[in-house]
């Protein structure tokens, strides 16, 4: 039997019923890893700052379900500024987090953003990987142990493209 097929990217807004199982899950995962305090993450941010025009959420979809997704609200006139990225754990290991991490470099540059920051947290060794292998510049020294830094903190140059309409 042969996987099927990702279907696309669809921009949503937070309160998609789509999106709810990113939200659970990466609460799950935050709370994990960093303990209840994580939880206030999840709600840091109000719904509008990952809308248009300066924002975006964007889940991958396979067969109408999400297994993959992000987004990025607005840093700065310039910068688009990465959050919630999460891959379902049960498609993990698939590329799917470098192609929604990819769709979205591609989307902001699109809305006009010229750099993309980013910052993960120290317990997280696969996300620091997948940034620094996505060609992110880490703006902490890297040989460093993780969990004296905090939170690490990534940046990368974005193509300037037309916007979109």
């Amino acid at each position: 039997m042969s996987p099927v097929p990702i279907t696309g990217f669809r921009r949503v807004t937070l309160d998609d019923p789509l999106v709810e199982p990113l939200l659970r899950e990466l609460t799950h995962e935050y709370v994990t890893r960093y303990g209840p305090g994580a939880h206030q993450e999840m709600t840091r941010y109000p719904a509008e700052a990952f809308a248009e025009p300066h924002g975006a959420l964007l889940l991958l979809l396979e067969d109408g379900a999400p297994v993959a997704g992000g987004a990025y609200l607005r840093h700065d006139e310039h910068t688009a500024e990465v959050k919630r990225m999460w891959t379902d754990s049960a498609h993990r290991r698939r590329g799917l987090a470098r192609r929604v991490l990819a769709e979205l470099e591609r989307t902001a540059a699109a809305a006009g953003y010229r750099r993309i920051f980013l910052t993960t947290g120290p317990r997280q060794p696969e996300a620091k990987g997948l940034y620094l292998a996505a060609g992110y510049t880490p703006l902490f020294d890297a040989a460093a142990d993780p969990l004296a830094i905090g939170p690490l903190p990534f940046e990368k140059s974005l193509p300037v493209l037309a916007p979109t309409s």
